[in-house]
């Protein structure tokens, strides 16, 4: 690990010079700082570890001090310092895991209702909300993409765009089956219904990514439908992309410009198409897509709101949280950072097995 950290320890100084010389590329400016800015977490976690390790020598050699007081302050310091290495060394484990390439990249998300009718449509609604209101605590940008209402709200579909630093990784492990259990506010006898939801987080797909040939594609323009003011139904605005070779339909219709409309289903067909990619890898690898349970199967159940007892559980890794209010106002960040750090532990744990 020492030599690892021996490593990134000097990438990040070898970072530092190169930013400092005239000529860089915006693009060179902003790959490079996104570097740093991951680094450096590394190197202050590995510089505080020399530090202590110093130390420990320094206090090791006082044990042998002619004054007791002496001693006992180095022992006592020694318990210290031990608890300190212990922890830094456990967290430079995890900070040296092998990155999702992905972990940078902004993100397409789709809620879709499921079994629960206008139900499952009014909790898709909730969900777009909890995570838009999270994206904007974080500071990310939320761009609606596309979306169906549902007949007494909610939403049958919505698909948006997220944007801003490291989107991926805040949101990649919320993909999958979001069950909601709770009394409808169309339910007259008071009995407890049972709704889903699924979930899609998608990388955005640059086309530096996923090249895309026209001849693969079919493109239809149509007079939008639906609300949306006097505009609507009058021009041709609404843009259908079929992807010929899978069969893959994206529709936008929400911008007045068909312009608008064709790139932000050409984004939405991308994503789709490398998420395809990646989920078709993961099948072929069945040994390493166990061990990432839930990193993209949308069959699986992966989270249960209980409103009856105020209660959220993550069936993936067994951890329950109450005060739905808070979770559903956009608070997620301690379950997300949770639910992280038991995968980076299975990960770790596959890594030292291996």
């Amino acid at each position: 690990m020492l030599d690892k950290l021996e490593e990134v320890a000097q990438r990040h100084e070898d970072i530092n010079e190169r930013l400092s010389q005239p000529g860089l590329t915006p693009k060179d400016l902003q790959e490079l700082n996104k570097e740093r800015v991951h680094l450096e977490p590394i190197v202050e976690a590995y510089t505080r570890l020399k530090t202590v390790n110093e130390e420990l020598e320094g206090n090791q050699e006082l044990l042998s001090d002619d004054d007791p007081d002496m001693r006992e302050m180095a022992k006592a310091e020694i318990a210290t310092l031990d608890e300190e290495k212990v922890d830094l060394e456990g967290r430079l484990k995890i900070m040296l895991l092998p990155r999702d390439p992905y972990d940078d990249k902004n993100i397409i998300l789709e809620i879709r209702a499921g079994t629960g009718g206008d139900e499952a449509a009014l909790f898709a609604g909730e969900l777009f909300q909890m995570y838009t209101r999270f994206a904007q605590q974080k500071g990310f940008k939320v761009d609606l993409m596309s979306s169906s209402e549902g007949s007494v709200g909610g939403y049958k579909e919505i698909i948006a765009s997220i944007s801003g630093d490291q989107v991926y990784s805040n949101f990649k492990y919320e993909s999958g089956t979001h069950r909601v259990q709770r009394v409808p506010a169309t339910e007259s006898q008071g009995r407890i219904h049972t709704s889903a939801c699924t979930v899609a987080v998608m990388p955005e797909a640059e086309e530096i990514d996923l090249k895309i040939d026209d001849k693969e594609l079919r493109i239809d323009v149509m007079r939008a439908g639906g609300p949306g003011g006097q505009s609507v139904n009058t021009t041709d605005s609404a843009v259908r992309i079929t992807h010929l070779p899978t069969g893959m339909i994206v529709i936008c219709q929400d911008e007045k410009s068909q312009h608008k409309n064709k790139a932000k289903a050409m984004s939405v067909l991308r994503a789709r198409l490398l998420d395809k990619m990646e989920r078709e890898a993961h099948a072929e690898r069945a040994a390493e897509r166990k061990a990432m349970v839930g990193s993209g199967d949308r069959s699986e159940k992966i989270r249960t709101y209980n409103f009856p007892q105020d209660r959220c559980t993550d069936h993936r890794v067994g951890l329950t949280v109450h005060n739905l209010p808070k979770l559903f106002s956009g608070e997620i960040g301690n379950v997300i950072q949770d639910i992280r750090a038991h995968f980076q532990a299975e990960q770790l744990k596959q890594q030292q097995a291996s």
